[in-house]
């Protein structure tokens, strides 16, 4: 097959494995598809990516629908999904029926907070949202909710990250918004609350919550709208100081729960000390999160909100606005908490753990996270997460994922297409011996497909094998029987039968003079262990974000590879 051919096949790759992933193929996933289809390209891997990175470069300069439709007409045998073996039918997974819904006419909204990167519980709203939209040919609205500078200030770079995550999550959205470019709206939406007089501005500073919290309220409740409005536009001059004045919807100032009482619609934040990361100090005056919610979710014909049971008051707070404005509020679904048995899921306990101790953790996408980028590290199939979270659904009650049933959901896809490769960790080292020249060891690169590699070994070699497997008669995979004897391996014979009828263990092993130094980090609740070994030459032709499995160790994502061809894997479970 010359160059041309293979560049060609490798962008029919590159295609299918964007449009599945929002628009970005990534090597790693195209390498495995392509190597696993097309095992006799085997030998050229090396040339391969070098041509990967090449035309996954020019995919994803493309848009989705130009990727789809080159798909489509040039490679229409990639197009379609292929059914995974052993994965769950389709209906067992199928969401229930959205109410009121009608197919054509859903609109859904993601709203994730930019202060940090989103984790398996946030991916939850996210996947049974696209899910929903895919069932009703419905529209699919991300939106930044980074209103509040001060106490959740935004990360800059999250607003890339979070998009990065959705997409390998294989999330798709067709609109997408930033609550804080949209300042506007919400103060022309203030200002006719205001009118109407639904709201009022509050300009009696700690005093006004003191009286609420007594069943009373700041004297400003009972001045007309003209008043009211005056007072908005000497908070938006700049004329109020923090906490000095903010406007508040008009509710009961008697009602029993004391969070419903005449709740803050915009305050002011002091932007010259708390910067917006994107618009600086060009704003003090902010909406909170239920005003700026209600409004862009009627101003984007929400329809359907599905969110977390703990926003059921924010609900309660939600419908004052409409009720003023007169509009129709969307259907609201509230389910559990997520939770991953195990894992931390907090931002603000991640953030801290980082910042109080540097150099311990590997970065935000540290795989000991719960976060989306480090179950993506750690080398968890984001059909794995989609899998795991559309089994619980929409339930009303919390759900807790164990950690191990992520992990069998994750093995049974990697089993079906990840490599098996040879490891040794805790290595001895033996001298072949009594071969009578050399043999050739011939070993599949997984058990359901015939294609395999060879390894030369001759009279003399030095072999790695396992400390503990280094005991009387073994079997080297693929190769031959030997007894071990001392720091001999002293060849037997080649017949598996034989290895069979005396019970032989088959173990793995590494050549010596070829092996590839591989340090795999294991990760165990806030501990990440080193395990040092050694890597058959096979290795060497997998990238960065290749998943395999180290043979009788564990499945491994390739996590960095060093000047000196050492590797760095991190073990995603046994």
């Amino acid at each position: 097959m010359g160059d041309v051919d293979l560049e060609k096949l490798v962008k029919g790759y590159a295609l299918r494995d964007a449009v599945r992933h929002g628009g970005k193929a990534s090597l790693g996933s195209v390498m495995s598809m392509l190597l696993g289809d097309h095992p006799e390209l085997r030998p050229k891997a090396r040339t391969i990516v070098n041509i990967a990175r090449k035309v996954i470069a020019e995919v994803n300069n493309l848009s989705l629908e130009r990727q789809k439709a080159i798909l489509e007409t040039e490679y229409p045998h990639l197009a379609g999904e292929t059914p995974k073996r052993g994965a769950k039918k389709e209906e067992e997974l199928k969401l229930p029926p959205l109410p009121n819904a009608v197919k054509g006419k859903v609109r859904l909204r993601f709203a994730p907070n930019p202060d940090f990167l989103i984790h398996i519980g946030n991916a939850r709203p996210a996947i049974v949202n696209d899910e929903y939209a895919k069932m009703y040919r419905g529209v699919h609205i991300l939106r930044f909710e980074d209103t509040d500078p001060r106490t959740k200030r935004p990360m800059k770079e999250a607003y890339t990250l979070i998009k990065e995550d959705l997409k390998w999550l294989g999330v798709k959205w067709h609109e997408e918004y930033i609550q804080s470019l949209r300042m506007e709206l919400f103060y022309n939406i203030a200002r006719i609350m205001l009118e109407k007089g639904c709201a009022y501005v509050d300009t009696c500073g700690e005093e006004g919550k003191e009286l609420l919290a007594k069943g009373s309220y700041c004297k400003t409740r009972d001045e007309p709208p003209e008043t009211n409005l005056e007072l908005f536009e000497r908070m938006l001059s700049g004329e109020f100081g923090e906490g000095e004045a903010a406007v508040r919807i008009k509710t009961d100032p008697k009602h029993p729960n004391p969070s419903l009482r005449d709740w803050v619609a915009l305050r002011i934040i002091d932007t010259e000390r708390y910067p917006h990361p994107l618009t600086g100090s060009k704003y003090i005056v902010w909406p909170t999160y239920n005003f700026a919610v209600s409004v862009d979710d009627h101003h984007m014909k929400v329809t359907h909100v599905l969110r977390g049971k703990e926003h059921q008051l924010n609900t309660e707070k939600q419908l004052y606005v409409y009720r003023c404005m007169g509009w129709e509020p969307p259907v609201f679904i509230h389910f559990g908490r997520l939770k991953l048995e195990g894992f931390i899921l907090s931002k603000s306990r991640i953030k801290e753990l980082i910042e109080k101790n540097p150099g311990k953790f590997l970065g935000y996408d540290d795989p000991r996270f719960g976060l989306i980028a480090s179950l993506r590290r750690r080398g968890v199939l984001p059909e794995a997460i989609r899998e795991v979270i559309l089994s619980v659904g929409i339930k009303p009650n919390d759900a807790t994922i164990s950690w191990a049933n992520l992990a069998s959901v994750n093995r049974r896809l990697l089993d079906r297409r990840a490599d098996r490769i040879m490891f040794v960790w805790e290595p001895s080292r033996f001298i072949v011996k009594g071969v009578g020249g050399c043999i050739h060891a011939e070993i599949p690169y997984h058990p359901e497909r015939p294609e395999k590699r060879a390894i030369k070994v001759c009279d003399g070699d030095r072999v790695l094998l396992n400390t503990f497997d280094a005991k009387g008669r073994i079997r080297l995979m693929g190769l031959a029987n030997f007894e071990v004897k001392e720091e001999e391996l002293v060849f037997t014979g080649r017949s598996l039968e034989e290895a069979r009828r005396l019970s032989m263990p088959i173990v793995q092993w590494v050549k010596e003079s070829e092996g590839i130094p591989v340090t795999v980090l294991e990760p165990e609740g806030l501990e990440l262990k080193k395990v040092e070994g050694y890597a058959e030459k096979e290795l060497s032709k997998y990238p960065i974000d290749s998943r395999l499995q180290f043979i009788r160790y564990g499945f491994v994502r390739v996590d960095s590879i060093g000047d000196g061809g050492e590797y760095t894997a991190i073990l995603a479970h046994r």
